[in-house]
């Protein structure tokens, strides 16, 4: 069997499978923009992080499912600010920056529309293309959480959380102890939409502590 025959049936066994996926449906049935909301609205139905007028910031936002379901929740007086280097479809009550969150540029654009107020909740599903290969994987996932921690410490307000997606592998343990170092508890959560084989889990940092 040839390479391209192989990347051929895996991709019509991965279609098959998101096809069917009962969460795509659900999604597609309710108007949300992915299946990704229903591991955000499990987390927030444990762990009620959302409250009427809070300020949040959606980091890789695209396309938009997380963001659109904490625009709902934070109703009224409530604010998001949603990122990412992808375009996205507007999505109500959400303000949207297509840029990378660590370049000078997009943090400028963000700290125009923060008018010097901190936010309530950073919150990330971000992932990097998947290579396949478990080891590097981890690495830029890791990676891109710390990057989500850097900019909690800076932007969040003391007493704000933080959610972000990682995978179980080397550097987790270190990422852990750098969120308890910056908040007074962490929980870990595994959605019921997140998929069985999928090494994903959410750390959520809550109550930032006075630097």
């Amino acid at each position: 069997m040839t390479r391209k025959t192989r990347q051929h049936k895996k991709s019509a066994a991965w279609m098959h499978e998101h096809v069917n996926d009962p969460y795509v449906q659900r999604a597609k049935a309710e108007g949300w923009r992915s299946r990704a909301v229903f591991k955000l609205i499990e987390i927030d139905e444990k762990d009620r992080l959302f409250k009427s007028g809070m300020l949040v910031a959606d980091l890789g936002a695209a396309p938009g499912s997380w963001c659109q379901y904490a625009a709902r929740r934070i109703q009224p007086g409530g604010r998001v600010i949603a990122l990412d280097l992808l375009d996205m479809v507007p999505v109500a009550g959400v303000e949207f920056i297509q840029g990378d969150f660590r370049d000078d540029d997009a943090l400028r654009r963000l700290e125009t529309i923060l008018a010097g107020r901190q936010l309530d909740l950073v919150m990330s599903d971000m992932a990097p293309n998947i290579s396949g290969i478990a080891a590097a994987d981890d690495a830029r996932v890791i990676h891109l959480a710390e990057l989500t921690l850097e900019f909690a410490r800076q932007h969040l307000k003391p007493g704000g959380h933080m959610l972000v997606k990682v995978f179980q592998g080397a550097g987790y343990m270190e990422l852990r102890r750098s969120i308890q170092d910056l908040f007074a508890g962490l929980q870990v959560r595994k959605p019921g939409a997140s998929r069985d084989r999928s090494p994903e889990l959410y750390l959520l940092g809550k109550g930032k502590r006075l630097s």
